[in-house]
């Protein structure tokens, strides 16, 4: 009687069995980061996100620009986006969700660009808002490796975004901790009447949490430099505005990447967690 009863259960219907529902009262307009490999396997570096969004009832974009280019050019790419994603579809303001470099284009486009009036919040995802040490220990490899890595990377970006010249190697310059520390951070304050919000992760060394073996020596290398980390970006260099949480996935899982039964749970969890606090927030 027992086991019928437990075999039962199973069968048993849940009344609402669809993820939460979330109204915002701006849509969601989602910027990426640096980099193309994601957009190799899928339609954009924040796509899944995105339609993890839209799953919760809420209208959001994830557009893509141009993977390897300096700061403001990725940054006039986004205000483009923004006000043609307001003009098509009538809306007054939108909440941006910016991950990695594009919290720091957005920081951009919001304090030099005027775009700050159609903009309610920026949620920043691990943005190396006070640098990168893996950017310092890339460019510290001989001159011949470097530019052979510009030029693969400049070569991908041209194919995959030709609407906008690359430039692997003057973006990653961009990202090292004394650029972003010395000279972007005090050439762009916040811009007044936009809430700022940001996440940091950390996983792997110095953490409880599991990496994927392929990233272990840079997430290494940042631990020695720079503390716990995602394997691209320190916890405490994500940290910007208010701070709300360290979330234990790596950046690549970040963006539903190398995913496991556990990774999942807590991407998952993160994910509708961010738009329930812009909810909460009045956004």
């Amino acid at each position: 009687m027992s086991d019928k009863s437990t075999l039962m259960k199973r069968f048993e219907l849940q009344e609402f069995p669809q993820p939460d529902m979330v109204q915002l009262k701006h849509p969601v307009f989602m910027c990426h980061g640096y980099g193309a490999i994601s957009s190799v396997i899928k339609l954009g570096p924040l796509h899944d996100p995105c339609m993890q969004m839209r799953g919760h009832g809420v209208p959001a974009i994830a557009p893509n620009v141009v993977p390897y280019a300096r700061i403001e050019t990725r940054a006039e790419n986004w205000v483009t986006l923004i006000e043609n994603f307001c003009k098509e579809y009538k809306c007054e303001k939108v909440n941006v969700v910016s991950h990695s470099m594009g919290g720091l284009d957005m920081r951009c486009a919001l304090s030099k660009m005027d775009i700050a009036d159609k903009v309610e919040s920026l949620t920043t995802i691990a943005t190396p808002h006070h640098g990168s040490s893996l950017a310092d220990l890339v460019l510290k490899a001989p001159e011949l490796i470097t530019e052979k890595l510009s030029v693969m990377f400049d070569w991908v970006g041209d194919n995959m975004y030709p609407k906008t010249k690359s430039d692997a190697l003057g973006s990653l310059e961009q990202l090292t901790c004394g650029y972003v520390k010395e000279v972007f951070n005090p050439d762009h304050p916040d811009a007044e009447g936009v809430a700022y919000y940001s996440y940091s992760a950390a996983v792997g060394k110095g953490t409880n949490f599991s990496i994927n073996p392929v990233l272990k020596f840079q997430n290494n290398q940042i631990f020695e430099k720079e503390g716990p980390n995602d394997s691209f970006v320190s916890a405490e260099s994500a940290k910007w505005g208010e701070h709300l949480e360290t979330v234990p996935l790596s950046h690549i899982s970040q963006m539903h990447l190398q995913m496991n039964k556990e990774s999942e749970q807590v991407y998952e969890k993160f994910w509708l967690n961010l738009l329930k606090r812009l909810a909460k927030n009045g956004h």
